[in-house]
């Protein structure tokens, strides 16, 4: 089941999510599987409220979600065979790590030459992500170790105020986290 596409009706809400995100702030969105938490990638100060919030080391290195492959070009070394991998279809979402080009901040990565992305499958997250114009930064909205939030409610009774904006809209029908494979190897990192 594909969630529903972004109507007019959301114009408001995705200006209110951009104007969050330009100003470093912290949002809560749907996407394919569960509520993401996410920020500007390139906000040091927005990517580390962020992380305390969620309780996460930097050294796990987040999720980038974009709309498309033009939006994560200045983030992903791209080559033919990691542009197949990222637009193939997939039973169910599927994050990959990649190899980063060196304008990738540290706080991004974990520090490592790889990140994982995603091109989001869910319209209200994609809508999102080509009204921004750029990736998101995209966790699962719950602190370390708590059970992701499946809804706009749930949102808010595990991250109360700590967020800025919350974007309403339904979650996919997916209810594990994306899988995250790496798209040299196909190794599964996360089943």
């Amino acid at each position: 089941m594909t969630p529903p596409a972004a109507a007019p009706a959301r114009a408001w809400p995705l200006r209110q999510a951009c104007r969050c995100l330009r100003a470093g702030g912290l949002l809560a969105y749907p996407t394919e599987t569960v509520y993401g938490l996410g920020c500007d990638p390139s906000d040091p100060l927005a990517v580390a409220r962020l992380l305390a919030l969620k309780g996460r080391p930097v050294e796990k290195g987040l999720i980038l979600i974009a709309a498309d492959l033009d939006q994560l070009a200045p983030w992903v070394a791209l080559d033919e065979a990691i542009a197949a991998r990222l637009t193939e279809a997939r039973p169910r979402p599927t994050s990959w790590v990649v190899p980063a080009t060196s304008a990738v901040p540290p706080w991004i990565t974990g520090g490592r030459d790889t990140l994982a992305v995603r091109l989001t499958g869910h319209s209200l997250a994609r809508a999102l992500c080509q009204a921004f114009g750029a990736p998101l930064v995209s966790t699962s909205a719950n602190r370390a170790g708590r059970p992701p939030a499946r809804s706009a409610l749930q949102v808010l009774l595990r991250l109360g105020d700590g967020i800025d904006y919350l974007l309403h809209g339904r979650a996919g029908p997916h209810r594990r986290p994306s899988e995250i494979i790496d798209a040299r190897s196909g190794r599964r990192l996360r089943v």
